[in-house]
């Protein structure tokens, strides 16, 4: 990590010691550089610390409910809406600490407060941070810790992965890196089965 986002991250730690997230960020932080890359008109000092504290909100959210506050077994989507206002709390607090520049701040807290409850993105970072965000799942860590989240066989969360691809990301090139991360996720289901 750039040591420009290093004080983010170390700031961002302690919070994102629930579900995983902590590892969560990082692929969904690799796949952000990368999708910025892509993206000429996207402001990567707004989508890469976006992207490392878009999580830190779950850290106010009771342990025993989190599995219950998204995904297929929702109960208290009143704690994922708090999640993303409590994130955006804690990303200024630590944007402002950092030194970040106080003319992304405001850019950045939009976009964490709302990035899983809103069905539509509102610029070109704000899409690249929920593509980054959805990437992870594409992944071997990814998949083995949704399937353990919510009692999946690897069949089914294979399958869920597949229809997501179509409706769940914002930009043409998170879809084709969605699709070539099922490929190399099959490959791997294959060869256990076979």
């Amino acid at each position: 990590m750039p040591t420009r986002h290093a004080c983010l991250w170390e700031r961002a730690l302690p919070y994102l010691d629930t579900r995983s997230n902590d590892i969560h960020t990082l692929y969904s932080y690799r796949f952000a550089r990368r999708l910025v890359v892509l993206h000429d008109a996207a402001e990567p000092e707004v989508v890469l610390p976006a992207v490392i504290l878009h999580d830190v909100g779950w850290s106010t959210v009771p342990e025993a409910r989190m599995l219950e506050s998204f995904g297929p077994n929702l109960r208290y989507p009143e704690l994922r809406r708090q999640h993303e206002v409590e994130g955006a709390r804690l990303a200024r607090e630590i944007l402002e600490t950092c030194g970040h520049p106080a003319a992304l701040t405001d850019r950045i807290v939009a976009i964490i407060d709302g990035h899983d409850t809103r069905t539509e993105s509102r610029s070109i970072e704000d899409s690249l941070v929920r593509d980054a965000d959805m990437l992870w799942r594409y992944t071997l860590f990814g998949l083995e810790t949704t399937r353990a989240w919510f009692g999946n066989t690897e069949r089914e969360q294979l399958d869920q992965l597949e229809a997501w691809i179509e409706t769940r990301f914002h930009t043409e090139a998170g879809r084709h890196m969605a699709h070539g991360l099922m490929a190399a996720l099959e490959v791997s289901a294959d060869t256990e089965e076979a």
